[in-house]
């Protein structure tokens, strides 16, 4: 299929330099050219309060508005003490509610956790597949990414410089596309 999909991305580090958000970046350059892959920021999101479901802040009707206007979504996640960073799992809690607005609901997603460790965030990747389950993400399940000693995969200006790592990527991306075409309507 010849069709492109716009792909939002969502790092769930803030800090300017993680390894996720270079890993993000490296997913961009790296996409076949059937998949627009945009980050979406969500460092601005207030965190979820009921309180404004009725009339929510501007950011998260943005948020909502960014969400439901992508093809897919795919996610690219540190490990903060065996799980998701509270951010992304704020991002996910404004996403979806209210329940009759869940903004994820039905889009095909992937998960790529990344860390400097050896485990390659394992605990995150696993933990943040649950809360997708309920919001109604149909997840990739193969290949699984979990990308392990990240500071030894970049060069100072961002570049991911490991061969073996690009070539799982590109894999990586091009099983992503075929599972997105599974759940876009053609």
């Amino acid at each position: 299929m010849n069709k492109n999909y716009n792909v939002a991305v969502f790092v769930g580090s803030l800090r300017k330099d993680s390894w996720n958000r270079k890993l993000a970046n490296a997913l961009i350059l790296l996409a076949p050219e059937s998949l627009k892959l945009e980050i979406v920021e969500i460092s601005n999101l207030p965190f979820y309060n009921q309180d404004f479901e009725e009339n929510p802040p501007k950011e998260v009707c943005e948020f909502r508005q960014r969400v439901k206007s992508a093809d897919a979504v795919l996610f690219v996640t540190p490990e903060y003490n065996r799980s998701v960073p509270a951010v992304l799992k704020n991002a996910i809690d404004v996403g979806s509610r209210p329940n009759l607005e869940n903004a994820w609901n039905g889009k095909p997603g992937a998960v790529i956790s990344c860390t400097t460790g050896a485990l390659g965030a394992f605990g995150a990747n696993h933990h943040l597949r649950q809360s997708l389950v309920f919001v109604n993400v149909p997840t990739m399940g193969q290949p699984e990414a979990y990308i392990g000693n990240a500071a030894g995969l970049f060069d100072d200006k961002w570049n991911l410089t490991n061969d073996s790592t690009k070539e799982f990527l590109q894999k990586f991306l091009q099983a992503f596309e075929q599972w997105i075409e599974r759940f876009v309507a053609k």
